[in-house]
């Protein structure tokens, strides 16, 4: 199936030429799997389709094969201050393709181009791509420089980076790592200068694609090995690719979110004018975003740490655009059920989880309507020690932001009314000072985790399953894992119950665990189905991201989970299991942090 020259492309086209033209080629079609990794504490969210699969870069064996096909949630939160312009998201689909040690370099290049110029019909002339210029480290990558001209491109449209642009990896500090090369479409925009080219900023490049090949492992002492198995894992961001298909300058013209921004017309009784538009753009972002990650099967709700701060922060930066508008009610909910009919189709658990996403929207938009009121308490405190014409101190502005949510520009607003201005200097400085204690923070943090593939976390991770099982042995059935974050020192396991364990109950769990422990039973690994693992009575979270066969994961006698790895050989080397702590995570969801050895 070619596109016609010309011609309008859908959304639901794009995914499915897209998957079809892999699977005509080999590759076999997974599922999304969740906004939130499993047992990978380097990331907050799933940013990648690389993150599901990062077992089976590392070498493990996909039921599916070694070629594979997805569509992947993803979400990235770097660019939250940037959602408003033509082209950046949190929440977006990403389309990927896989080579597990089969093809690489030519094979993936020549596909990529095959895809875009007769399939998509973009001009060659419209594309320009970027290679890796190599250093004293690794030579450069001529080959798919090459490749490129080989399939049709002209050397004036192939541009040579360092390692910031085109190189990815390793996910730890060692491992599977390499050069990438990625595909830019040209805007049309005329050169900002005579070094103008896809690494500058000035919009005349988007990038659309990205062919990552891992061919190099990358050891303690930082020196890089060829692999044995080399990867091919591939990125196509669906929003720029429907963007430029349909010949649109930014994302909110597309069916993506043209239902969202016509709802929210509807309910504030405005248009989508040069004066409102950022502010509708962030609304309809930031609620499409919202709905997703509380529509995960996981069931994260808004806190005041990891994921949950970021969904508290796309939420609240929604209200404020909403107030801003001159809207004093909840709308959130109705903005909600515009993004779940618009994708509902698509991802079943955004219907399945309608009552858990409406209910965590009315209680935020609840409970930041109190803290909004305070703060303007506070700020009104902060005023009245003030003449007109004096300075607010950037301190107070940022604790105005820091405590109360207040973005800068609505302190500055509330000031220019008493005449009164802000010190915005001061307030970046302390911004900044808090950035990065926050990322010295996070570093520290997230040290460890499936990235590194270390034995002791892969331990902790069949450590997750016996506890899952001594769970639901004690509690009930009706107990389900609702994510999980191991490092090297701990595991962090979260799952539904409705109410605070009892002493008792936690000896059990730690006594069922251990006995499995003791008993050193042999960790069992083998492939079926869906239908047939589900009728053995194997759990598992995600059936809408495995394929034709899963790996289902046995320790008889106390857990049968589909599950990805990697684990343990033999529950013996645990040694020893202790919970540490059992909280609250969230509204129906309990956390308990143990140790092993």
């Amino acid at each position: 199936m070619k596109k016609e020259r010309g011609m309008a492309m859908k959304a639901n086209e794009l995914r499915r030429m897209y998957v079809e033209f892999f699977e005509e080629r080999g590759h076999k079609e997974i599922g999304s799997a969740s906004l939130f990794p499993d047992n990978d504490p380097s990331v907050l969210f799933t940013t990648a389709g690389m993150h599901p699969l990062v077992p089976y870069l590392l070498g493990e064996k996909h039921p599916q094969g070694n070629r594979l096909v997805d569509i992947q949630k993803c979400v990235r939160t770097g660019d939250i201050d940037d959602v408003g312009d033509d082209t950046h998201v949190t929440f977006f689909e990403m389309l990927g393709n896989w080579s597990l040690g089969d093809y690489f370099k030519e094979e993936s290049i020549v596909m990529s181009y095959e895809f875009l110029t007769e399939y998509l019909r973009i001009p060659v002339e419209k594309l320009a791509v970027t290679v890796f210029e190599g250093d004293e480290a690794v030579p450069r990558d001529t080959e798919a420089a090459e490749l490129w001209m080989k399939n049709g491109l002209k050397e004036e449209q192939i541009f040579f980076y360092g390692r910031e642009e085109n190189w990815w990896g390793p996910a730890g500090r060692t491992g599977p790592c390499g050069p990438d090369t990625e595909i830019f479409y040209d805007m049309g925009k005329a050169k900002c200068g005579d070094n103008c080219g896809p690494a500058c900023k000035c919009g005349k490049y988007v990038e659309i694609w990205n062919n990552v090949f891992m061919e190099y492992n990358k050891n303690e002492a930082g020196g890089y090995s060829e692999l044995s198995q080399k990867n091919v894992d591939t990125g196509m961001g669906l929003e720029r690719v429907l963007t430029i298909m349909n010949g649109f300058q930014n994302v909110y013209e597309t069916e993506l979110f043209r239902p969202i921004m016509k709802k929210i017309e509807c309910l504030t009784d405005l248009d989508c004018d040069e004066g409102n538009t950022r502010m509708f753009r962030i609304i309809s972002e930031h609620m499409r975003a919202a709905a997703f990650i509380l529509g995960d099967p996981k069931a994260i709700a808004p806190s005041n740490s990891e994921q949950g701060y970021i969904l508290r922060r796309l939420i609240r930066r929604a209200i404020r655009m909403i107030k801003k508008l001159g809207i004093n009610e909840n709308i959130l909910c109705n903005i909600a059920e515009a993004v779940i009919e618009e994708y509902g189709g698509i991802y079943a658990e955004l219907v399945r989880n309608k009552a858990y996403i409406l209910e965590q929207l009315e209680k935020e938009y609840n409970l930041f309507s109190k803290t909004l009121d305070s703060g303007l308490k506070m700020a009104e405190r902060y005023f009245s020690n003030l003449d007109e014409g004096s300075n607010l101190s950037g301190e107070l502005a940022f604790k105005l932001y820091d405590t109360f949510g207040f973005p800068v520009e609505f302190t500055v607003e509330l000031a220019s009314e008493r005449k009164i201005n802000v010190d915005i200097s001061e307030f970046e400085q302390k911004y900044r000072e808090h950035q990065e204690k926050s990322r010295i923070g996070a570093g520290e943090k997230f040290k460890g985790g499936l990235a590194d593939n270390s034995e002791q976390t892969t331990k902790l991770h069949t450590a997750t399953h016996l506890l899952n099982g001594a769970l639901r042995a004690v509690l009930g059935g009706s107990v389900y894992q609702r994510g999980s974050n191991i490092n090297a020192e701990r595991l962090r396991f979260d799952f539904s119950f409705h109410r605070k364990m009892t002493k008792e109950e936690l000896e059990e769990v730690e006594r069922i665990v251990n006995e499995a422990i003791l008993k050193e039973i042999d960790v069992e690994c083998k492939e079926r189905t869906v239908e047939e693992a589900k009728a053995e009575g194997a759990i598992g979270i995600f059936d809408s991201k495995y394929g034709e066969a899963v790996k289902v994961y046995t320790i008889p006698g106390y857990s049968k989970e589909i599950c990805g790895g990697p684990h343990a050989m033999n529950t013996g080397e645990l040694k020893r299991f202790k919970i540490q702590k059992e909280e609250s995570s969230s509204s129906g969801v309990r956390r308990i942090k143990a140790t092993i050895g």
